[in-house]
Order: structure tokens, then sequence, then C-alpha cells
């Protein structure tokens, strides 16, 4: 049995590119742990979303208890942060990662070190935690361990020498990375006072019990009955539950320093819990909350509408139950003349836009539409005022703007040497400027590039493994803001402006955007019984052009012979008729058009 000792504790992460085998690992460690029984095991056991599974990856982070019996004799509790690999979730990795002492670094031995590994290692450094690499997938034909070792030691500058191999598959080696968590890996510190401080590194919304806060206790002790603060909310609550993650909630009688767990307290309201927050007592709090917490701040916003406008009710409860599982999900109600009532999301990043649409559209079986994403812009005002511009509708006057600051990210690109030509016309397509290249490994190329994050959000990932045929791994991290020539385009119908398709791009890309969304749009609307103009307009400049042509109607079909002055008179009454009809008439736009325009290439 496991006897309370802060000694006796690790805490550690999993750090490893998408398919590097992080899951399977995780499941090998349950096993050979016996946190979980050879009835309930099933591959993945802790990616628990049917998407994680489909994608393989993490969404969700999720931590677990388990308990080791070492070779030394001693049984030691193990608690293992699972984290999301992707970018989009850094800060909530970053903050599992403060609640961690150690991380396993996981490369593949076939594939070696690729662009989110990277990412996050140095996520792992900078918070001085102890990383030792283990080389995965060794039973594979195709695998090169020596290889993977050398990469790890260049790109990363980590020693490999004593990284363990194994086969998550096969089970080999999985005892060596247990007792290498042992040795490599230190305990938690001893507390320097008795006051709480625990850390929140995530929550997740039970609908019986609200919301269940996680956290890794630094110093003081928690258990129920207790009262206590959060100090970055301020919110005071009643603990009624304390428990452990084996891998399911199992409730114990309080959490100690350097222990994971969770906290029940009758919290009604996510927004009550903020990630990196600190947790203390109401009475002889801490003083001072543990570094590093954040707010979260949206990156990319879009808009989402019901198809069928009577929908509008069940398309915000669908997004209130989804953000009370993702606290970085903003939303806002906004209109649209053409598109009517919706809502305007706020999203870390591009996958987590993705994955929150695919899930609207799973759990909730929705018929939604988004609008295209944009990104925030700073606009500074000729009075010295600055605005937050995610959204074309809210761009000031022209006449009123000093310059506009546009979002730069700092991009790793991994590919095959083969494939650089075509990166490097890739990236000079969407305004990407090469910082450095390195040589990983003789045939591969670590290439990194910085890029206004405009120009990534929408089909980056796309075309770079279109062109590297799906060799090449990206990933970014946000740089800074720097001024950049950013105007609204605006698409006008019938000399109308039609909002949903008006859109902020650079000076440069005006033009080709405008064109590309004429033509889509002349491919989409139903013809009149007039002619349409469909135009690209930067404020009073018309910048594309494209026209409907009119429905044909022969009015002088009834006339046979006769003379042409009654041919000429009916064509002259058709003539005022169509001028008429075009000062009048009004262009109604499918809402097939809206899905197809957002799918226009520039």
């Amino acid at each position: 049995m496991f006897q309370y000792d802060p000694k006796f504790i690790r805490n550690f992460s999993i750090i490893a590119h998408i398919d590097h085998g992080k899951s399977t690992i995780s499941d090998r460690l349950l096993e050979v742990t016996g946190a979980v029984s050879q009835r309930e095991m099933q591959e993945q056991l802790l990616d628990d979303m049917e998407l994680e599974r489909e994608r393989g990856i993490t969404i969700k982070a999720h931590p677990v208890t388990m308990y080791y019996k070492a070779q030394d004799g001693n049984t030691y509790q193990f608690n293992f942060i699972d984290t999301p690999g992707h970018v989009d979730f850094s800060y909530e990795v970053s903050r599992s990662l403060s609640a961690c002492e150690g991380a396993l670094l996981i490369v593949d031995a076939a594939q070696g070190v690729q662009a989110q590994t990277l990412a996050n290692v140095h996520l792992a450094i900078d918070r001085d935690l102890e990383i030792f690499p283990v080389i995965n997938k060794i039973d594979l034909p195709a695998a090169d361990p020596e290889e993977a070792k050398k990469q790890v030691e260049e790109v990363i500058g980590l020693p490999a020498d004593h990284a363990v191999l194994c086969s998550a598959k096969t089970g080999q080696g999985i005892p060596d990375i247990l007792e290498k968590i042992l040795t490599d890996i230190p305990a938690p510190k001893p507390p320097e006072t008795e006051t709480l401080r625990a850390l929140v590194f995530d929550s997740h919304y039970d609908p019986y019990r609200g919301v269940m806060v996680y956290v890794r206790v630094m110093s003081g002790e928690l258990k129920a009955r207790k009262k206590i603060k959060f100090m970055a909310t301020g919110k005071e609550f009643e603990v009624l539950e304390v428990g452990i993650f084996a891998p399911n909630q199992k409730q114990v009688d309080s959490l100690r320093p350097g222990e994971v767990g969770y906290v029940i307290a009758g919290i009604k309201n996510t927004s009550d819990v903020k990630i990196g927050d600190t947790i203390t007592t109401t009475l002889d709090g801490a003083e001072t909350p543990l570094p590093g917490f954040q707010v979260i701040k949206p990156v990319v916003y879009a808009g989402i509408y019901p198809v069928d406008s009577s929908e509008f009710e069940v398309v915000r409860e669908a997004l209130v139950k989804l953000q009370l599982n993702d606290s970085a999900l903003h939303i806002e109600q906004e209109s649209s003349l053409a598109l009517g009532f919706g809502f305007r999301c706020g999203f870390l990043g591009l996958l987590h836009l993705e994955i929150t649409f695919e899930r609207l559209q799973r759990e909730f079986d929705l018929d939604i539409i988004t609008t295209a994403p944009s990104v925030v812009y700073k606009v500074t005002m000729s009075s010295g005022e600055e605005k937050h511009v995610d959204n074309p509708a809210h761009y000031p006057n022209p006449s009123t703007i000093e310059y506009i600051e546009e979002p730069w990210v700092i991009a790793h690109i991994m590919t095959p040497g083969d494939f650089l030509g075509a990166i490097m016309s890739l990236a000079v397509d969407k305004r990407g400027i090469l910082d450095k290249t390195e040589s990983i490994g003789g045939s591969r190329l670590l290439l990194t590039f910085r890029f206004p994050m405009n120009e990534i959000i929408t089909d980056f990932n796309d075309k770079l493994k279109s062109v590297t045929r799906g060799y090449g791994s990206f990933d970014y991290e946000f740089d800074q803001y720097e001024v950049g020539s950013i105007i609204k385009l605006e698409i006008k119908v019938n000399n109308e402006v039609v909002d949903p398709f008006s859109c902020l791009v650079h000076q440069t890309k005006a033009e080709s955007k405008g064109r590309a969304i004429c033509n889509k749009l002349k491919e989409v609307i139903p013809r009149q019984q007039f002619k349409v103009p469909i135009q690209a307009a930067i404020g009073g400049k018309i910048i594309a052009r494209e026209t409907l042509s009119a429905l044909g109607k022969n009015v002088t079909a009834k006339c046979y012979g006769g003379d042409i002055s009654r041919k000429r008179k009916l064509w002259e009454k058709q003539k005022k008729g169509k001028k008429k009809m075009k000062e009048i008439g009004k262009v109604n736009i499918p809402q097939s058009a809206f899905m197809e325009v957002l799918k226009a290439e520039e």
C-alpha cells in the first residue's frame, strides 16, 4: 500500500507529435501499474471523445494516478497529466506542465523529430522540467532508433545516449520507462509554508455535480468542508469532495503537497474557474498566487449561423453546452442582413475552430453555416484610441485611422529537402519571411518562417500537405503585432453592399481576392430579368467587376412580317421596363452562394 510521503510521488507529462504513440504508451503504463483491469482496458483509454480517437489527437487533457511497486520494494504514486499536443492549446499545455516535475519526450523511431514535438519541448524546457527521451515504435521495419536519437540531440539539444527504446504496441521497454521515471524525474519540492496553494490546470463540467476542478497541490492540504477562494476571480466556495483519477474519479480524504486530483465545490458556472488560477483558503490564505496565470484570449473569430433561422435557440443551447467543457470558447450574439441571427465565436486557433464546428455538427446534429475565419487586428485611431477589430462590420471609417497592426506568427516547418522549392513559393504567396534553414539528419530540413496570421488560418496546412505529398509537418506560435496595410474589401451586388462577403485583407491581396469572389458569385447567383453588376470595392474605388447577364425574352416573337417600326416600339417599351426594374429590382442571393464564396480560392 502507498503511504503518503512526497519523496515517493512523481508527477510527469508526455510530449509527442501527432501519431507518435503517446496514447498507446499511456495505455501500457496503466496496464503495467494495474490502474485498469484487463476487462476495462481498451485502446486510447484516456482519449474518450469519438473525435479524439478518429483524428488520433488529444483535445481534452486527462490526468490519471497510478501506483507502482518499484524494484527497490517501495510503492510510488505516479501522477500522469495527459496534455493536448496541438499548439492551439499551448496555454493549457503550459499550465499542465507547471503541475509536473518532469516529462517524457516520445519520438517515433521511423519518423524522427517533428514540428509539434519542438513547440511543446520548448514549453517544458522553459519550466525547468527534467526531460528524458523515449524512442517508440522500434518494432517497425523502417525504424531507425540511432537516427532518432541523433535528431533529438541535434534539433532539441537533449542528451539521448540514455534514451529508452520501446515499442508501445508489443509492450517492450515499458518497465524500463517506469524505472527511469523514478530515477530521472525528481520528487516534488517540500513546501515552504503550510498555507494552501493549489494550481488549477484544467476543469470540466459534470451535469450532476457542477464544475470539477483539476488541481495540483503545491502546499497546504485540500479536504472536504474547507472554505476555498479562487485568487484570480475572487470567488469563494466550500469544498464538497476531493479525489484522484484512477483513471475514473475516486474519492479520497485529502489532497496533500505534490498530489494531483480533483475538487468539487458546487460551482455552477465554468466562468468562475480560470485555467492557471491558484486556490487558497478564505481564512489566512496565501498572499501571492502561483506565477504564470493569464486570461485566455481568442485568436481567431468566425460567425456561426443556423441554416434554418428557426433553429437559432437550438444553436445557442449547443454552444452553451460546448462552452461548459471548453472554457476557451468565446461566444457573443450577432445578426447579419443576409444570414439572420447567429453568433460570433472566438477560438484559440484553427484546430480549435475545426473541432468546435465538427462537434456542433456531430454531437448536436446541427445544420450550420460558418463565415470565413478572421484574426484580431489592432486599430489605432487618429485620436490615439486603440480598438480591436475582428469583424469587418466593425471596421472604422478609414479617414479616422492612424495605422493598423496585424498579428504575426513564427512557424516551424519540417520537410524532406526535395520539397524546399515548392514550400518557398507557397510561403512567398502567403507573405512569409524565411528566418533560418537547418538541416536535420541528412535529408530533412527545419525551416523557420514568419507569417501574418490571417494568411495561414484558412488553407495553409492543406496546401503544405499537398505540396510535400503529406511529408511536411507544420506548427506555429504567436510572435507579435506589426503594422500592415490592411483594408476593407466590400462586395456589391446590384450596387448594394453585401456584408457577409466583406473581409479585411492586405492591400496586395485585395485585387485577387475581389476577383475570385466576383467570379464565384457570377456562377452561383441565379440570373435575373435585368443585368446585375457584381463589384469588389475598396472605399469608393471599384477593383474588380463581373456582370450577370439578363435573362433573354424575345418580345417581338409575336410579330411576323409587317413594319419594322412596330418591333422598334416593342423594344423601346422593353428597354424602359428593364431600366425601371433595375432601379427597383432586388437580387435574392441564395444560401448556397454564401457557402460557395467561403470556399472561393484566391
